[in-house]
């Protein structure tokens, strides 16, 4: 078999790159606003909310495309979702009983 009946295959799915370069350079720009942030003179809480937000957009487009999240079935969110809620409530939980919120209720 020539290198050209192995592209003809019908059973090879066509290739396309501009989606994943696409994702690639939005990437390469958002971690370039990210030190651009760092570098302005924003209040410390300010810098930070604004670095998350641009670490979640860019957590979003690795999850979505990388890892084909953007073509999964419902159920796939629905699990995608418990988890998130189940990870915040797990990040909160040392605040919520911390003796000092606890005297509070007493």
């Amino acid at each position: 078999m020539s290198h050209d009946e192995l592209d003809a295959s019908p059973y090879s799915p066509p290739v396309s790159v501009r989606g994943p370069i696409g994702v690639f350079l939005t990437l390469l720009c958002l971690t370039f606003l990210t030190v651009f942030v760092s570098t302005l003179h924003l209040p410390r809480k300010a810098a930070i909310g604004a670095a998350l937000a641009i670490a979640a957009v860019k957590a979003g487009l690795v999850a979505a495309f990388f890892m084909h999240l953007h073509s999964e079935k419902r159920l796939i969110y629905l699990v995608l979702a418990f988890t998130a809620l189940f990870f915040a409530l797990l990040l909160f939980l040392p605040h919520w009983t911390s003796p000092g919120n606890l005297a509070a209720h007493y």
